[in-house]
């Protein structure tokens, strides 16, 4: 039956073409807007590690005070952290993983002559940094605790410049010539790129670095943060030791705490060492520390800002109107079906028949319109793509899943719209109909 019905809805669309056309176009635009900014909004508010995300911790601590903070959550506390406060709870080890990192960069000079030198964005971390986050390897792995003690100048790098300095080969044990010094390459990453980069939020929708250096080995060729640093009035003596003596903040600090338990003796460890700091005379105030996971941090950070989700908001409220407009379009389109109703009603054909049909009829408008939404969407994100930087254009893009509940979302809608003209439909009186005719 269910072949039968839709091949009579697919006649009776055809009877009326002009507003079969309307009826999918309404339902079209409206999946295209509401479809469009979903997707984005997907992007910016999934988690970037699902498998970890209540395990790794973003560390905050307060060492500069509530007179001198800049902290627009009101909690007095910068996003970052100091080189003091890091290299501290890094020698502290209360954590399964830990590590302090930082953007920078340097520039590459190949081996080939022709080859002009050109700038890598990198990351100075520990070799925690790799099993914490879930890097895989390519070829090789990270380098070894001994390298990371004796500050080697080894380097992990990421597929994309394997493939454009080494042709895509193994090149574990090769050397690459960065900003004058050899560094040897100890790993190759698989494609690793977290949306929204929550690891440093500095560069929310940027690319993943393209190498990763050692950071003790990055303080002591005094790479410079290519991130961002802030400092208040005191920023301590000149240079780069005077950079790491003072109070600026410019590290991002990521703890591995697999049980709740974990994360609350590190709370204890980190708020203990908040206190031997005030007992010192360095902070003048109580201990104000805090350890978010990554959903919170991302919540903390205003990955997704309430514009976002006003966006959405108006996009399926338009989306509400189009679907109005198509119930009025299928309930003109009934009623003017109703002597060829009353006919097969006459014929035998019960309410039920006559309602399986016209809701079929309304899903298949609803595939109709669905599919136009789609084209409609992905014409809406290259427009988005044309408009917005090339970091957040990484949003604008469809995927599996978001054909699939445009498909959906656009089925269902249209078919629940379709119910009130259906309901009518059914209750077209054969004998009122024949004596009409």
């Amino acid at each position: 039956m269910f072949n039968y019905y839709m091949a009579l809805a697919v006649l009776s669309l055809k009877r009326n073409v002009v507003l079969t056309v309307l009826m999918i176009a309404a339902v079209g635009v409206g999946i295209g807007a509401s479809m469009t900014m979903l997707t984005v909004f997907r992007a910016m508010a999934k988690d970037p590690i699902p498998n970890k995300s209540y395990e790794l911790f973003a560390v905050q601590i307060d060492n500069w005070g509530p007179r001198k903070s800049f902290s627009s959550n009101g909690d007095n506390l910068s996003e970052q952290v100091s080189y003091t406060d890091a290299m501290a709870l890094m020698s502290i080890r209360a954590a399964k993983r830990q590590s302090a990192m930082y953007a920078t960069g340097a520039a590459l000079t190949p081996e080939d002559p022709e080859r002009r030198p050109f700038r890598v964005h990198a990351r100075a971390t520990y070799a925690d940094f790799f099993p914490m986050f879930s890097v895989r390897f390519r070829f090789g792995a990270s380098w070894t605790a001994a390298e990371e003690a004796e500050r080697s100048e080894v380097v992990v790098i990421a597929r994309e410049l394997n493939d454009k300095v080494f042709a895509g080969a193994n090149s574990v044990g090769k050397t690459l010539n960065l900003d004058g010094h050899p560094f040897r390459v100890v790993g190759v990453m698989e494609h690793w790129e977290p949306i929204p980069k929550f690891y440093d939020l500095n560069d929310m929708y940027g690319k993943s670095e393209e190498m990763f250096v050692p950071f003790g080995r990055a303080i002591e060729n005094q790479m410079p943060s290519w991130g961002n640093t802030n400092c208040h009035d005191d920023i301590g003596a000149p240079g780069w030791d005077g950079h790491l003596r003072s109070e600026c903040v410019w590290l991002q600090f990521w703890a591995e705490l697999p049980t709740a338990a974990d994360a609350e003796h590190y709370r204890s460890v980190l708020n203990n060492y908040a206190a031997d700091q005030q007992r010192s005379g360095r902070f003048h105030w109580p201990p104000n520390t805090r350890v978010r996971d990554v959903r919170e941090w991302l919540t903390y950070q205003h990955v997704v800002s309430n514009e976002a989700r006003i966006l959405v908001l108006v996009s399926f409220s338009f989306l509400l109107v189009c679907l109005l407009n198509a119930m009025g379009l299928m309930l003109a389109k009934t009623m003017g079906r109703a002597g060829d109703i009353g006919i097969r009603r006459a014929l035998g054909a019960n309410r039920r028949a006559i309602f399986s049909q016209c809701l079929i009829e309304a899903g298949v408008v609803g595939l109709a319109g669905g599919c136009l939404g789609l084209a409609l969407t992905a014409l809406g994100l290259v427009g988005l793509r044309s408009l917005l930087s090339e970091s957040v254009s990484r949003l604008t893009h469809l995927s599996i899943s978001e054909v699939a509940i445009a498909l959906i979302l656009s089925i269902v809608a249209t078919t629940l719209a379709g119910l009130y003209p259906t309901w009518r439909a059914a209750q077209v009186q054969p004998v009122w109909q024949l004596k009409a005719q």
